[in-house]
């Protein structure tokens, strides 16, 4: 699960185009997440601060939501910022905050003329005030795009989610498996098809716990901040590589 990217004979500057047509001609999956990490590592290793991390790391946000919108995906959910994250030095958090901020209003643009859907999930009524009306603003805007549902999560965590969704479906009835999965923050969303993760981890961390099982999974050595387009093809490329059979022999998948 190394995320093996093509190596085709063109030269790099047509790189990106190749890889575009290769994985535009099979089936995409309807539905990627990814948890970005190693903003930090990435800094330290240059002598740099967390925080220089981080702001290069929201530039590789903002290259791989365009290439995902360019190829057509459905959706795409970004692990941006989790229950855990908030035991941080109170700096680092703060620096984290301004940065979302500073993101929301500089993609505010971009979001509504690609016809981008702002979601988020997580308990983000924790997040800071001036954040959270960002937030609500984009949000607000972008309710009738009908493009990529590009879903931010914030102050999430998967075991946090699986215990309010079902304490809601125990309040409503009894807690059988679909009853839940339309109480969790994503109900709504496709299925999840592709977690990728950054850094060389190979973890899960806490994030979409229930929708990750049935989920392929990449690992990719690549730093989040170094992440760009081709890593994001690369790792739909090796998804697409794969037979998933959700539980069922290959043979019954060939024959259905």
């Amino acid at each position: 699960m190394g995320g093996a990217c093509y190596k085709p004979p063109v030269a790099e500057m047509d790189l990106l185009s190749w890889m575009e047509s290769r994985v535009r001609a099979r089936t995409l999956p309807r539905h990627v997440a990814i948890i970005m990490d190693g903003n930090g590592r990435w800094a330290e290793t240059r002598g740099r601060s967390r925080v220089e991390g981080h702001r290069e790391g929201s530039r590789s946000v903002r290259s791989v939501t365009r290439e995902a919108r360019k190829i057509g995906l459905e959706a795409l959910t970004l692990y941006a910022f989790s229950s855990q994250n908030w035991g941080r030095p109170d700096e680092e958090v703060g620096a984290l905050m301004q940065l979302l901020a500073e993101y929301l209003d500089s993609e505010r643009a971009e979001i509504m003329d690609n016809r981008i859907r702002l979601h988020t999930i997580g308990e983000t009524g924790r997040l800071p005030g001036f954040v959270r009306e960002r937030l609500e603003s984009v949000r607000a805007a972008s309710a009738g795009n009908d493009g990529m549902v590009l879903t931010l999560a914030l102050s999430y965590g998967g075991q946090e989610e699986i215990v309010q969704a079902a304490q809601a479906a125990a309040r409503v009835g009894p807690v059988e498996a679909d009853a839940l999965e339309a109480h969790l923050w994503t109900a709504g969303l496709p299925p999840l098809d592709l977690l990728v993760r950054t850094s060389g981890e190979r973890r899960i961390s806490n994030f979409l716990l229930w929708q990750a099982a049935y989920a392929e999974m990449v690992f990719v050595e690549t730093l989040w901040p170094d992440f760009r387009e081709t890593d994001l093809l690369g790792a739909i490329a090796d998804f697409q590589q794969r037979e998933r059979r959700f539980g069922l022999t290959a043979a019954q998948v060939t024959s259905g």
